[in-house]
């Protein structure tokens, strides 16, 4: 499965999570068998077209209907900072679900 986040740079390990509306890139977890398989990164979230069904979001104020309309699944992190502790906290399920 695939999941979306909003960071701050193209490092993997010490990028940070931002919000939407300060995106600089896209990173794309290609999550399976319980762990991050890799992490890719994106200027636009249109460049890549497959499904993906996840997005983390830092903020639980931020606008989010967009990616429910497009079918993915919304979480919020609590206080996660990086790309390994969303993951981490995706595993655990210590992530806040976003909807109506």
């Amino acid at each position: 499965m695939y999941i979306w986040t909003c960071v701050d740079s193209k490092d993997a390990e010490n990028a940070r999570l931002t919000k939407v509306v300060d995106v600089k890139y896209w990173a794309l977890i290609d999550f399976d068998g319980g762990k991050a398989k890799s992490v890719e990164f994106y200027d636009n979230r249109e460049d890549f077209t497959d499904w993906v069904d996840f997005i983390i979001m830092k903020d639980k104020y931020e606008s989010y209907m967009d990616f429910m309309n497009e079918g993915m699944m919304v979480l919020c992190t609590r206080a996660e900072e990086t790309i390994g502790e969303a993951i981490e906290a995706f595993v655990f399920k210590e992530l806040d679900e976003i909807g109506l």
